[in-house]
């Protein structure tokens, strides 16, 4: 039973936050929504803050967890963005509210594992060497987190996906081109 009870307090946060901002939802308006009392609530959580750290990290492990390859780094902004687009109003009162830094920081998490699976899986083959690889994940790692909050920031009113899929366009074969450059300059230090 409480597996049930801690679902149904997570999913009334989830439609109240679909509906107002966190700084307008309190325990009192969760428990009477699912039916429980204040009681039962703070058996699961210490408080709301606690409750906001646990969804959000349990959300960022499910989107890894479901996505254990990446095929493209458009693929890989699409899963950034997977709990925005599915939670329009939340991602954005989460985004807006005192808890942005917990979400930014489970954001960047999920970029970062999106870009290294993307790059890792794509070019495992290629001998570019360890450092410029690194670098190559991060320069898209903060492509990515900075699309995302730059959605965000404009209240996610552009077609994300179309967005993500001209932008896939206008870059096609920059990645290619500066893995290219990499084993090239590797080579010619070899010399």
């Amino acid at each position: 039973m409480p597996g049930f009870t801690k679902r149904a307090i997570r999913n009334s946060f989830m439609k109240l936050l679909n509906e107002r901002p966190i700084s307008q939802i309190t325990v009192k308006d969760i428990v009477q929504d699912c039916g429980i009392n204040r009681n039962s609530f703070y058996y699961h959580y210490q408080d709301l803050p606690s409750m906001i750290e646990e969804i959000v990290l349990e959300e960022t492990d499910e989107i890894i967890r479901q996505h254990p390859t990446v095929d493209s780094l458009e693929e890989g902004l699409d899963v950034a963005v997977s709990f925005a687009l599915k939670n329009r109003k939340a991602a954005l009162h989460l985004y807006n509210s005192a808890n942005r830094d917990l979400f930014e920081q489970h954001l960047w998490r999920i970029c970062e594992y999106v870009v290294d699976t993307y790059i890792s899986t794509a070019f495992a083959d290629s001998p570019i060497g360890r450092e410029d690889k690194k670098i190559l994940i991060r320069y898209y790692k903060w492509c990515c987190f900075g699309a995302v909050m730059d959605m965000l920031s404009g209240g996610m009113k552009d077609d994300v996906q179309a967005l993500f899929y001209r932008m896939g366009q206008l870059k096609k074969g920059m990645l290619e081109e500066m893995i290219r450059r990499s084993i090239a300059e590797d080579e010619d230090k070899k010399k």
